[in-house]
């Protein structure tokens, strides 16, 4: 019956989210991505260390490894 009230409540969102292949899976990846980060930042002295590491892990910017630019 809950399941049922819910559906029933939200039909025009669901039938949307179906109709323009709407997800929200990315942004649910991205937020256990920045959690896991925050566990491993715990002790850094500054929030911007955390900054800094997000911004490398997620900001899609790949270091080189060879030595050159």
């Amino acid at each position: 019956m809950r399941l049922q009230r819910s559906i029933v409540k939200h039909r025009v969102a669901i039938l949307a989210s179906i109709e323009h292949s709407l997800s929200n899976g990315r942004i649910e990846s991205m937020n256990t991505k920045i959690r896991l980060l925050t566990r491993i930042a715990f002790g850094f002295t500054s929030p911007d260390a955390l900054i800094a590491l997000a911004m490398l892990s997620l900001g899609g910017h790949r270091l080189s490894t060879s030595g050159k630019n």
